[in-house]
Formats: C-alpha cells, sequence, structure tokens
C-alpha cells in the first residue's frame, strides 16, 4: 500500500514577525546557517555555552553503535547546580523562579535562592534515606513548588526520577514502581483539582500493597509525603515520612556533585496502544542542552522580563522539560498553576494571565479549541496585553484554533510557536523561530537549528515539497531518548527498525511538506484513513469542520465500510455561542456538505455524531481508538487512562 497521504486542504495566510519583535528576538537566522555548516560543532557551542560544565567535554557525539547514541560523554556537570545554584552564585537569587497559584486561589513566590535551599535540604534527605546515583525514585504530586524541588533534589544526587502523573491509578503507579524498581516514593496528602481535594497517598498505600495477587511491593523503602490537601491520610511507622518534619530539619549545606553526562536523568512512561507502559529513558548533558536552548530560542527567553507560563503538568514530557529543565536552567520567572483551567470559573487562566503579566503562554490546541467553544467573551473580560508571544504543543493545531489563538488571545500581534516533538525526542524538533520565520496557521513548519527532518515513503526515500508521508528525523540529536527501560530490543524495533538501512528515527506521525518544504503533521499514522484507495489525514478533515462557525472542536475515525474500505465518521462538539442562536436539527448533515465543499466529495463523512464531549486523556490527547469502536458498533476497549471516564458511556448514547 501506498504511503502517500492524499493533501486535501490549503492554507495560504502568512504572518511575518514585526520588526520590533524581530529586533529583540534571541534567535536569528544566522542559527541555521551555523548548524547547516557544522552540526556537531553547532550542539557542542550550544552545550559551552548554555550550560556549566564540572569537567568541560572533549567529545561531542559517538554514533558508532546505532541507534544507541552517547552526546559529551567524557564531560561532567550537575542537572540541578545549572538549573539553580549557579543563578544565585550570579547574584540572582532574588528572582522569583516560581510564581505558584493554588486551585483556591493560595499563592506562593519562590525565589532562585528559596528553590536552591529547599532542594539542597531534600537532597540531604535523600541522602539520609539511603538515596544514591543511579537509584530511581517514583514521584507522584500535585502541581505545587515540592513537585519541582523533588524532581531537582533527586537529579541533584545523579538519582532517576520517574514522574507519574497525579490522576493515574493506584495499578497504573504499582506498574511504573515496578518496572523502574523505585527506592523511593515522593507524594502528597492530596491536590486540587475541580474544586475539591483529589487524594493522592492513598493511592500510593493501594499500590504499594498487594495488587491483584502480585504481593507487596517490594522496591520501595520510604514514602515520603507532603501535606497539601489536608485530607485523612494512613501511616505506616518507619516508611511514611512527613516533608516538612524531615526537609525543614535538614541542612541547607549541600554541594552538587557533577555526574557524567550520560548518567541517567529520568524515566517517563508512554502508555503504549498495546501492551506495557514504555519507560522512556533520558540522561542529562545532552537532554539539558536542547531544552536548555530550545526553551531560549523558540518561547524567546529574556529572563530579565519574561513571565513565562508552561500549562503542562509534570507528569508529562512538555512539564519537565518546558516547566522544570528549560526553564530554569535559563533562570526564567514561571507561573505554575495546581489546578484545572475552568475551576473555579471558566476565565481561570486570562485572570491568571492578567494577574502575573505573563509575556508567553504555550499550551495544548486542545485547551484552545474548549476555550473556542465556551466562547471569546470570557478571555475578553481580561486584560491579555501581556502576552507577546503563544505557543502550541501536544498535537497538531487546526488553523482556525491557530488563527483564534492569534485575534482573541494575541490580540492580532503575538507570534504563535507551534512545536513538534515527542516524549521520545526530549525537547522540541520542529518549529518557527519567532522573530525569524514568516508563521503559518497550522503548520509546525521548520525543522529547529541543528536538527535533521524529513519527509519520507515507505521505502525511505524523499516524498519531495507538495507531498505527504512518514515523518523521520535522519540524524540523532542531543535530547533523543537514550533506550527503553530495561528492554533495549523493544527500543530498536519500536523506533528504528522500520528505516533501519537508512538509521532513520520513525516518529509513527504522518507530514507533508508545503511548496516551501515546510512540515505541516497530519496525525498519527495509525490516524490515517483509506477511503476509496486514499489515504486521507483525519486531522485535515477535523480542520475543515472545525472552520465551520458552529464546530468548537472534532474528531474524526476510519470506520469499515463495505463499500469504500473505510468511510469518515466525525464527532463534533457545538460552541455555545452557536447553539444560543441556532437549533441544532439539521446541523449534522450540513456538516457533512461543508466537508465536502471544502474538501472534495471523497473527504465527507458518512456519519457525524454531535456529542457533548471527546474521550480525552489527561494530556488532552483524544483517543480516537475509543471512537472508532463506537463507529463500528464494537464494545468499547480500556478506558483507563481518560481524564472522564464516563464520557465513553455518553457519546455510546448519543450515538445509538
Amino acid at each position: 500500500m501506498s504511503s502517500q497521504i492524499d493533501h486535501l486542504l490549503n492554507e495560504t495566510r502568512r504572518f511575518p514577525p514585526s520588526a520590533d519583535f524581530a529586533a529583540a528576538a534571541v534567535a536569528t537566522g544566522e542559527l541555521y546557517e551555523r548548524a547547516a555548516a557544522d552540526r556537531e560543532g553547532f550542539w557542542a557551542e550550544q552545550a559551552r555555552e548554555l550550560l556549566h560544565w564540572h569537567t568541560p567535554f572533549t567529545q561531542v557525539l559517538d554514533w558508532s553503535n546505532p541507534p544507541f547514541a552517547t552526546w559529551f560523554a567524557d564531560g561532567e556537570l550537575n542537572v540541578a547546580y545549572n538549573c539553580l545554584d549557579r543563578h544565585v552564585e550570579a547574584g540572582n537569587g532574588d528572582r522569583v523562579a516560581l510564581l505558584w497559584e493554588g486551585e483556591p486561589g493560595d499563592e506562593r513566590r519562590v525565589t532562585y535562592a528559596e528553590l536552591t535551599d529547599e532542594v539542597k535540604r531534600l537532597a540531604n534527605v535523600l541522602g539520609d534515606l539511603g538515596i544514591v546515583a543511579g537509584d530511581r525514585v517514583a514521584i507522584y504530586m500535585p502541581m505545587i513548588p515540592e513537585a519541582i524541588a523533588a524532581m531537582l533534589a533527586v537529579a541533584r544526587v545523579g538519582a532517576v526520577h520517574s514522574v507519574v502523573f497525579g490522576g493515574f491509578s493506584a495499578d497504573s503507579l504499582r506498574a511504573r514502581i515496578d518496572d523502574a524498581g523505585a527506592k523511593l516514593v515522593i507524594t502528597a496528602d492530596g491536590g486540587y483539582r475541580k474544586g475539591k481535594v483529589s487524594p493522592l497517598k492513598p493511592a500510593v498505600d493501594m499500590a504499594l500493597a498487594d495488587r491483584n495477587g502480585s504481593g507487596r511491593q517490594e522496591t520501595v523503602e520510604h514514602v515520603l509525603v507532603v501535606r497539601r490537601g489536608g485530607n485523612d491520610v494512613e501511616w505506616t511507622e518507619g516508611r511514611d515520612l512527613w516533608w516538612h518534619d524531615v526537609v525543614a530539619d535538614a541542612s541547607a549545606e549541600h554541594e552538587a556533585q557533577p555526574f557524567p553526562a550520560e548518567n541517567p536523568l529520568f524515566i517517563l512512561y508512554t502508555s503504549g496502544t498495546t501492551g506495557k507502559p514504555k519507560g522512556i529513558l533520558h540522561t542529562s548533558g545532552g537532554y539539558l542542552t536542547q531544552t536548555t536552548f530550545t526553551n531560549r530560542v523558540v518561547h524567546d527567553i529574556h529572563p530579565e522580563t519574561d513571565v513565562f507560563w508552561c500549562t503542562a503538568d509534570i507528569g508529562w514530557v512538555t512539564g519537565h522539560s518546558y516547566v522544570t529543565y528549560g526553564p530554569l536552567s535559563n533562570g526564567a520567572t514561571q507561573v505554575l498553576y495546581e489546578g484545572t483551567p475552568d475551576t473555579p470559573h471558566p476565565g481561570r487562566w486570562w485572570e491568571l494571565v492578567e494577574k502575573y503579566k505573563v509575556t508567553t503562554l504555550y499550551t495544548a490546541p486542545t485547551a484552545i479549541r474548549s476555550f473556542m467553544k465556551i466562547g471569546r467573551e470570557v478571555p475578553q473580560r481580561f486584560d491579555l496585553s501581556s502576552l507577546r508571544l503563544l505557543g502550541s504543543v501536544g498535537e497538531p493545531i487546526n488553523p482556525e484554533a491557530w488563527m483564534w489563538y492569534r485575534k482573541i488571545i494575541g490580540g492580532k500581534t503575538a507570534p504563535i510557536v507551534d512545536t513538534w516533538w515527542q516524549t521520545e525526542t526530549g525537547a522540541i524538533m520542529i518549529s518557527a523561530l519567532p522573530g525569524v520565520t514568516e508563521t503559518k496557521p497550522g503548520s509546525a513548519q521548520v525543522a529547529l537549528p541543528g536538527i535533521s527532518i524529513d519527509v519520507v515513503d515507505e521505502d525511505g526515500s524523499h516524498v519531495g515539497n507538495g507531498n505527504g508521508g512518514l515523518l523521520v528525523v535522519t540524524e540523532p540529536w542531543p535530547s533523543m531518548l537514550r533506550g527503553i527501560w530495561g528492554d533495549p530490543d523493544r527500543f530498536v524495533e519500536t523506533y528504528w527498525d522500520k528505516f533501519k538501512k537508512q538509521g532513520y528515527y520513525f516518529a509513527g506521525d504522518g507530514a507533508r511538506l508545503d511548496d516551501d518544504g515546510d512540515v505541516w503533521l497530519m496525525g498519527r499514522v495509525d490516524d490515517v484513513m483509506n477511503v476509496s484507495g486514499h489515504r486521507l489525514s483525519t486531522t485535515e478533515i477535523e480542520s475543515a469542520l472545525v472552520a465551520n462557525e458552529a464546530v468548537a472542536e472534532s474528531a474524526v475515525v476510519g470506520a469499515s465500510d463495505e463499500t469504500t474500505g473505510q468511510a469518515v465518521v466525525a464527532f463534533v462538539i457545538i460552541k455555545q455561542s452557536y447553539l444560543s442562536a441556532h437549533a441544532p436539527e439539521g446541523l449534522a448533515d450540513s456538516l457533512r456538505a461543508w466537508v465536502g465543499e471544502q474538501i472534495g466529495p471523497i473527504a465527507r463523512p458518512r456519519d457525524v455524531y454531535i456529542v457533548g464531549e471527546l474521550p480525552k486523556t489527561r494530556s488532552g490527547k483524544i483517543m480516537r481508538r475509543l471512537l472508532r469502536d463506537v463507529a463500528e458498533g464494537r464494545e468499547v476497549g480500556d478506558t483507563t487512562t481518560l481524564a472522564d471516564t464516563m464520557v465513553m458511556s455518553v457519546i455510546s448514547a448519543q450515538v445509538k
């Protein structure tokens, strides 16, 4: 079967950077020239300029045993020192690192000096608990400053953290603790979510007890607990420790020891579509180099004046790279928010942008579309004039959501950086550079300086401009994953086998190159539909639907069809503003016709279902697999990773 993905939508709007923005931007076009002239030399230059090395490196990349790379391997550094101590030593200890806001409205301003002090004390506690370099520590916490401190303290002592999202179940937590062989769990009694305390410590207790006949958890020796929710918790003497008891009493003297650049920094588990979760392993020097560099140039970080806000939870890679490591390594001030975007009111995020004068907002397209659904009148009640740069992460952003983001949130002036990367890549790989790139709504655009990307066919041949195919990374990059924890064979098979001959990393995403050679993401290859011999991208049909005045969000799947092989089935959420002025009768048929007009008859959905919600994971990704089950009349599969497990029952009832 051809891997050519048919491209049916055209987007012609263009937005060059303003002269003022370009004049003050961190990035310049010269970065591309330097990287093209000497890619490895370029990354060595970034590593030396952006980071403090206790032992300078002399070798840059070792790719003698692909796909197992090492970067800066003979150099030594301490990740936490780079994120904290060096800023204090440079006289910036009074700069605010974290502008923290709890969901109920409590707040804390944590300076670099204060965060460094807390991390040093916690590092001493970790030492007292027997945690040494190479040990694994599980972190299961709400979005509070102690969560950031926990990650940095683990990194400081050379241990490896495995952050598990606080919304995951006891079983999910147990599987990740077991796989990593964690020695310590750091958690909280609970955290605030949607107006009430969501308990965390009870899930840890359940995870460490006998689960489904598997016996008691064997490797965890201690559980360190932050008091946040004030909810009652059970206590195991000798195992459980209160953070406020032990950290406050610990010494604030702790010298950061250097570790090799390839010392493991973290394991982060991604849900595989089948089988057990994959523990993606990242190491220190290369990862910190690329996260620091990309945060600086893509988010245009001016640490003295900017207030950065990445809305991701630390349970996801975006929260690792652009909440904890990138901004703190750059010495930036950032907002950290505990709760959900709609609690206690739908304008909560915009209230925080106004309150803290946020200059850069980095969030997911699914959040933007949720705000579109509510309507522009909510953000327009707040002063968003401090925003000078907007970012998008997590999945392709459709052009209409991009335009809404630019107009309503960015006041028609803030550039948008639409970023493509993955847990596996560790840091941003494809993005516009603000101040340099003329942006296109819906396009990730160009590989960053020092990154080599291509779109190829099934044989690994370049598809050429104007064509679609498979997105690959053709050269090693500093923040690349170093393996799947404990399973090197699965690492090779999952990411490298498909283009073994060429040595390409295959991302699993479809993409196309436009006539300028810019990249447009077309969704996971698994989500491409084969309709009457045409391979159609779900992303383009979803974009067409959202371009309709009635539609806030859509998800499209391919369902088996006797006539066409697969048929397009769409699930759409309607804007509140539309429903208040129009009756929904006949809307499904008019949306079918609309897609036919926008794209062509081949893409017209067989069925359009109007629903109240879509099935999303807690990181905001739509689980199209479950919608495919509904569209094909099957029993709905596993829903445990959904943010709201009841959504599928409601959708199933609406479809019948």
